[in-house]
């Protein structure tokens, strides 16, 4: 074939013999093989059209259906055996010598044998428990009963360990993930009563009862001091920390972390919040309901304890929530490095209405009677005994001093407020680096936007720096909620210093279209695509997105494994929610609210 020509294959997937006659090679191809084409590419155009709000630009269409489709392609079967592969086969007797001790060998019971959602077909291409939490929110804008079934695997027999744990990852199954699923449980139940006008309860009953079990094994086993306040170790953020948070540290010190209690936290909210949906048709759950809230307020209690203490993780003269480090002496230390565990706490929130709460007599009662023998854990939170600005009732590791306290710095530009996003790492450690010495071992933890410069987990990732779209879609949720709570009338500066006043809902969507700027062409170029021109500049390559493991914190340029659509695939989601916002400037995230939501999502 010469320069400049091109030729055209046809490729069809038949049961069907090669063809014998022309006849037959006419209705295999020809004028059918081509209408067959045609009418499949307008099937796709009119589901897209579906779930995408009209008042998109076509700019932002584009993007919210490459990440889709890019979800779609990235589930892959997958099979493992880990007793099979303990033991070898005919062919490989050999290699399973050394297979007798190697990593997951607790994990003998683990079976896999199913099509699961994956990080990325190609560096990824094994399936990591929350990584696949967050995938279920963008797939089930195309196929809720496939994201519900993703959920359901991850708490199997087949994939739970029998104490309770979840498999994290093929590398390490015994490494901790974040416990995001009980929250995922509970948005797409709210989605498909979006969508369908019903949630499906027998989902919820089935993976409730088996996150029982999950957040069990982290009570036992995450909790070393009984104190409620929790380790976790790695929790699937790498390098975030001083230490390599997955090996023991040098002298026997014990490292509380301020995101395992925080996710912890948040665990007893999301489980709280299905059992008060299950209570509207079985009074038992209100029992199940009450328990996660009293465990919640414990944990709340321990994170800020009444006084001035050096071994709780909030720290009153900077207004941030941080590790603490547990000495063999009996002492405890602040680990005064301000990255995003200090803003996790923010994301154990959640909102009743007083016509749910009027509904649960039983639980009222119970939330009274441990507020009055117990004031001193409750005096420095938000508790349901009491109503907001607007009426609502909500739970929190937040007053409204606290809060103000922590969002001046989240959005401060000079630390986590970035032109794309909230950094995972303050930027005020660029110019101070964070240094900590313990026997003789000097720590350092430098800002860096972009690809880490440590080997810690092989340097293959960095929350040193980077926007993360995981996070900052809890954090953009986060707000939306507190909002629901405070009302316009609670204002903030954003970003901090500018003078500009914002409520909740305005630094939500403020946070929410930075995050889509990183993909959207805006004056000619997109800063997903940093400085490669080809992409820039190629009309043939212009529009054609990828969607990376994590964003330069300063310039938006994609970072890591350029075709991870995994859970950078949730900006479909918050694309989504702009075409919904420009119909209804209040957003809803409520029970008792979804109906005007279902309404908004049919306008649009």
């Amino acid at each position: 074939m010469g320069a400049g020509e091109s030729e055209i294959i046809e490729l069809r997937l038949t049961q069907r013999l090669p063809a014998e006659s022309g006849r037959q090679e006419q209705s295999l191809f020809g004028r059918d093989y081509e209408a067959t084409f045609v009418r499949r590419s307008t099937e796709a155009d009119d589901f897209y059209d579906s779930i995408m709000p009209a008042i998109l630009k076509d700019d932002a269409r584009n993007v919210m259906r490459q990440a889709l489709a890019g979800m779609l392609w990235s589930k892959q079967y997958y099979y493992l055996d880990v007793d099979e592969w303990r033991r070898g086969d005919f062919c490989y007797k050999a290699l399973a010598a050394n297979r007798r001790t190697p990593r997951n060998q607790a994990w003998f019971h683990l079976v896999c044998d199913d099509i699961l959602s994956m990080p990325d077909k190609w560096e990824y291409p094994w399936f990591a428990a929350w990584d696949l939490a967050f995938h279920t929110l963008p797939l089930a804008l195309v196929d809720i009963d496939f994201a519900k079934r993703q959920l359901e695997l991850m708490t199997e027999p087949r994939y739970t360990h029998p104490n309770g744990q979840l498999p994290a990852y093929e590398w390490n199954f015994s490494d901790v993930n974040p416990p995001v699923h009980g929250l995922f449980a509970w948005r797409l139940y709210i989605l498909e009563s979006e969508q369908r006008g019903k949630g499906d309860r027998e989902f919820l009953k089935r993976i409730f009862q088996k996150l029982l079990l999950n957040f069990t094994w982290w009570v036992n086993r995450k909790d070393s001091r009984g104190s409620n306040v929790f380790e976790g170790g790695f929790l699937g953020l790498d390098n975030i920390g001083v230490f390599d948070r997955s090996a023991p540290l040098p002298s026997g010190e014990c490292l509380e972390q301020s995101d395992g209690t925080a996710w912890m936290a948040a665990y007893c909210l999301n489980m709280m919040e299905i059992a008060l949906e299950l209570a509207k048709q079985d009074e038992s759950y209100q029992e199940l309901a009450y328990k996660f809230y009293e465990h919640f307020i414990y944990i709340a209690a321990a994170m800020d304890r009444m006084g001035a203490n050096e071994d709780e993780l909030w720290d009153e003269q900077d207004g941030f929530f941080y590790d603490l480090l547990h000495l063999p002496s009996g002492h405890a230390v602040r680990l005064k490095l301000r990255s995003l565990v200090g803003l996790l706490p923010l994301c154990a929130t959640i909102i009743i209405t007083p016509e749910e709460l009027q509904e649960l007599q039983h639980l009222k009662e119970r939330i009274a009677w441990l507020t009055k023998i117990r004031p001193e854990i409750i005096y420095k939170l938000t508790n349901l005994d009491r109503t907001g600005p607007t009426g609502r009732h909500m739970l929190s590791v937040f007053n409204e001093g606290k809060l103000r306290r922590v969002l001046a710095r989240m959005l401060d530009e000079s630390e986590f407020l970035s032109p794309y996003g909230i950094r995972s790492l303050s930027r005020c450690h660029k110019e101070s680096a964070f240094s900590f010495s313990i026997e003789n071992n000097l720590y350092r933890v430098d800002y860096e936007p972009a690809e880490s410069s440590t080997g810690m987990f092989g340097g293959n990732s960095n929350w040193r720096g980077p926007v993360w779209f995981p996070i900052n879609l809890m954090l953009y949720e986060a707000l939306l909620k507190l909002h629901l709570y405070f009302g316009d009338a609670f204002q903030i500066e954003c970003p901090t210093g500018s003078g500009q006043l914002m409520n909740l809902r305005e630094v939500a969507e403020e946070l929410r279209c930075r995050l889509t700027r990183i993909f959207l062409r805006e004056g000619g170029r997109r800063p997903v695509f940093g400085g490669s021109s080809k992409f820039q500049t190629d009309p043939h390559w212009r529009d054609l997105i990828l969607f990376y493991e994590y964003f330069h914190g300063d310039n938006g340029a994609g970072l890591g494994a350029s075709h991870q659509t995994g859970w950078t695939g949730v900006v479909a989601r918050l694309i989504q929610r702009e075409g919904i916002a420009q119909y209804q400037p209040k957003p809803v995230l409520l029970t008792g609210e979804r109906d005007e939501e279902r309404k908004l999502m049919k306008a649009s």
